[in-house]
């Protein structure tokens, strides 16, 4: 997935032509700036466009319809509320693996107990789990990606109305170990869009 948070309409078209067709944005603003600023670009081929960011309940109708994932949901308020509005959202549940506090999302204790409610809201539908590992040592970055494919194994074999195919992990610095343990979104901000960033 392309990020496209720090970049304008222009790059995102540039983006295009050289053959991105998933997309992600932080923000419902940026995410409506950006689809209206395609438009007007009728010549381009469909794209896709995901929310990865932290989302308040006062901005769900924004992204709801324009969105087609949303990876960022972490708390049983924020499911119930996104539920109650759509019909249905595909979503991914975040877990803070990691356990740091500066991350958001379920702790896996949490998502272990809200599983089985998450699963009867009929207004989303869960696709999978979404995880950030810390920043820096590529170990504990594997470890947290490893975490979440470990925990996503045990929910569905605990729950077997979860079906909970995607995990999205894995950023510009640490894509290739989330890879390797089972990330099937990675979310590529730098790598695509800053020509000074190296992947080590």
């Amino acid at each position: 997935i392309a990020v496209s948070k720090t970049v304008g309409v222009d790059e995102t078209v540039a983006a295009i032509h050289a053959g991105y067709r998933h997309f992600a944005e932080n923000r419902p603003q940026e995410l409506v700036r950006k689809l209206t600023g395609l438009a007007e670009h009728p010549e381009l081929p469909e794209v896709r466009f995901d929310m990865i960011g932290n989302l308040q309940t006062n901005k769900i109708n924004a992204v709801l319809g324009s969105a087609e994932l949303i990876h960022s949901v972490g708390s049983l308020h924020l499911a119930q509320a996104i539920s109650s509005r759509a019909g249905p959202q595909r979503v991914l549940i975040e877990v803070n693996v990691s356990g740091e506090e500066s991350k958001g999302g379920f702790s896996p204790d949490e998502i272990r107990a809200a599983a089985g409610e998450l699963a009867e809201l009929e207004g989303i539908c869960v696709q999978g789990l979404m995880t950030m590992a810390p920043r820096g040592n590529k170990d504990v970055a594997r470890r947290t990606f490893a975490g979440l494919r470990e925990l996503r194994d045990e929910l569905e074999a605990a729950h077997p109305d979860l079906n909970l195919p995607e995990l999205s992990c894995g950023m510009s610095e640490d894509f290739e170990p989330a890879l390797e343990e089972g990330s099937t979104l990675v979310r590529l901000g730098r790598v695509v869009f800053s020509p000074e960033f190296a992947v080590k």
